[in-house]
């Protein structure tokens, strides 16, 4: 929890702008500035820290750093173009994780055999879901996007 407040405080301190670090900064300072990522995966050439806003927010960012412990890059990944990379039936629930964090959620509906991971995100001014549907053996069958419809202050949806 200490990990998701000190990056709260960060957002706050920086705007949006948190995956600006300097290629070359070490990890150490980047925690020193971010607290601990959510979470963190092996890549072939280092690790990806993982910080992400997920279940609440709309962003995540990816930050590599390199065997020496260096940032390679970072970047925030909920959006269109990165969405897009995503490779029906060859991607698997891993794939997607190491690319954009975990999802907000994973539900499971009767027409659909298999977990569907949801992501929030924002695209120019509207606040949007990204579906990806994961087949029983975890691999990429449908992604999309769609609107997250919010309720207006006096509507009722039941």
């Amino acid at each position: 929890m200490r990990g998701i407040a000190a990056f709260a405080a960060a957002l706050a301190l920086t705007g949006c702008a948190v995956y600006d670090v300097a290629p070359g900064t070490s990890r150490e300072a980047l925690t020193q500035r971010l607290g601990q990522p959510q979470r963190v995966v092996r890549l072939p050439d280092g690790e990806r820290l993982q910080y992400s806003q997920q279940p609440a927010g709309q962003y995540a960012w990816m930050i590599d750093v390199d065997p020496q412990g260096r940032v390679v890059r970072a970047r925030q990944v909920l959006n269109e173009a990165d969405f897009n990379r995503i490779q029906l039936d060859r991607w698997t629930r891993d794939d997607v994780e190491r690319e954009f964090g975990r999802a907000a959620w994973v539900d499971s509906v009767a027409s659909w055999d298999g977990p569907i991971m949801t992501y929030r995100w924002k695209s120019a001014d509207q606040d949007m879901f990204y579906w990806v549907y994961l087949d029983r053996s975890n691999v990429v069958r449908r992604a999309h996007p769609g609107m997250e419809r919010k309720p207006e202050p006096n509507e009722r949806w039941m």
